[in-house]
């Protein structure tokens, strides 16, 4: 156990190390990090308090910390200016992150370490020495391929965690992070799904192989609007397969309850249709699933942890053969075209060997260390840190 582990790095500081745990952002990225801050409140010695943001996360939390069977934290709001609340009540203009930054690093500036799952927060404490503040942590969440704008944001963190060698050694080609200062320990969330996903609970009446279409809102890459449609109607007029329908949830996010409450209602005994459920964002699906059908979501490494078969959609007719960004495609057929899609499903389990090798060598550098306990070597990692730079 970590405890048992890093009692001896404890015992050199004089006063308990103190860890803000940020949750700025939407509620999904809890079950990226939340596992590590749990860890972390087992050793002797170092205090950790839970800060944040989207009203949603307490409840996420509160479902990971039972079953991780830990005493009960308390959970702290971030303070929000008038504006903020105002902005966050319409939700359409999203959590005004940085607003909400600015308004706590005061406060945040008293610990000795800020960790948090989003980039946005290297902003908080500007250009100051690393000894004068608060060291700040990323702990990357998702282990996908696709371009994210945000990246050099990242190179302002002290400690980078994530999850396979695959990133891991991007980011040191990149120059976004420096040996000693980036660590793999695997992927945290596949500790937390394994306790809270019941695989023997049937999603659907019927025994049918489970077909998971879930797609990402990014612009110029989705496919829901050009797939969502003739995917349903083909769907209903066969009976070889269920359908499960979970798109990202920042597809939904910004959408009204009763906009998504339609879409719910458009579910039939052979298709489920989940625009954000508890379900959408704790792996019960993508562990469910027998084929996947995506875009550019990283779920799809989730799904991978167990390499099967899966068919990727490009509406787009992007140029994707020698892109990195689009090295999970070469783990399956990619269609361009919606008539194409059933045919490519059906055939999907048939050419699966083709793919096989391919899955298993790029998800495991992807998610690094599948075993149990990437959260406790997550939490081990940042420990180590911390001793290290306080001496």
């Amino acid at each position: 156990m970590v405890a048992a582990a890093f009692r001896g790095l404890i015992a050199p500081y004089i006063a308990p190390m103190n860890i803000a745990f940020l949750f700025i952002a939407e509620a999904y990225q809890v079950y990226h990090g939340a596992a590590v801050a749990l860890e972390l409140l087992q050793i002797p010695g170092v205090n950790v308090t839970f800060y944040y943001n989207d009203p949603d996360v307490p409840h996420h939390l509160e479902r990971i910390r039972r079953a991780y069977g830990a005493p009960a934290v308390d959970y702290v709001r971030l303070a929000r200016s008038t504006k903020t609340k105002a902005v966050q009540t319409l939700r359409v203009f999203g959590l005004d992150k940085e607003a909400v930054l600015r308004t706590n690093e005061a406060q945040l500036a008293r610990y000795d370490a800020v960790v948090s799952l989003e980039d946005t927060t290297e902003i908080l404490f500007g250009g100051r020495p690393a000894a004068e503040r608060p060291a700040r942590i990323l702990i990357v969440h998702g282990a996908g391929d696709r371009h994210v704008p945000s990246m050099p944001r990242r190179a302002r963190f002290d400690l980078i965690i994530v999850q396979g060698e695959k990133m891991k050694q991007r980011f040191l080609d990149m120059g976004i992070a420096k040996p000693g200062h980036i660590t793999a320990p695997g992927y945290p969330k596949l500790d937390t799904s394994r306790r809270l996903v019941d695989a023997d609970v049937p999603l659907f009446a019927n025994d049918r192989p489970i077909v998971l279409y879930n797609p990402h809102k990014v612009r110029g890459l989705q496919s829901w609007d050009r797939f969502i449609e003739p995917m349903l109607r083909a769907f209903a007029e066969q009976d070889d397969y269920n359908l499960v329908v979970a798109p990202h949830v920042k597809m939904f996010r910004r959408r009204s309850e009763r906009r998504r409450e339609q879409w719910r209602s458009r579910s039939t005994p052979q298709i489920l249709i989940d625009p954000e459920s508890d379900r959408s964002v704790d792996n019960t699906y993508t562990t469910a699933a027998a084929i996947y059908v995506g875009d550019v979501s990283s779920q799809v490494y989730e799904f991978l942890a167990e390499p099967r078969p899966c068919v990727f959609l490009n509406p787009n007719k992007v140029d994707w053969p020698n892109d990195p960004y689009f090295k999970f495609w070469h783990l399956g057929d990619v269609v361009e075209r919606p008539e194409d899609l059933m045919d490519a499903i059906a055939q999907a389990p048939k050419r699966h060997a083709a793919y096989l090798h391919r899955q298993h060598d790029l998800t495991r550098s992807s998610l690094g260390d599948t075993s149990a306990k990437a959260a406790t070597r997550a939490a081990s990692d940042i420990l180590q840190f911390l001793e290290k730079a306080s001496s």
